[in-house]
């Protein structure tokens, strides 16, 4: 099932599909301009320290790109 919301509560992101069930969870840092970057209905976006992760909707990474 698709990505219908991510939402970053401290140092954790929660993934849920369409119909509210959580997919999976992830870590995040909570500092200021780092953790969740965005999400689409295939992936998650998530940056710590100069790299951004982007997982899937079964929370296996599948890229890592340079923030910078």
């Amino acid at each position: 099932m698709p990505i219908a919301n991510a939402i970053q509560r401290g140092t954790t992101v929660y993934v849920y599909n369409e119909k509210n069930q959580q997919i999976f969870v992830s870590s995040a840092p909570n500092k200021p301009g780092e953790g969740l970057k965005g999400y689409t209905g295939g992936s998650v976006n998530i940056q710590r320290g100069s790299s951004i992760y982007t997982y899937d909707e079964k929370g296996r990474q599948i890229a890592v790109h340079s923030a910078r």
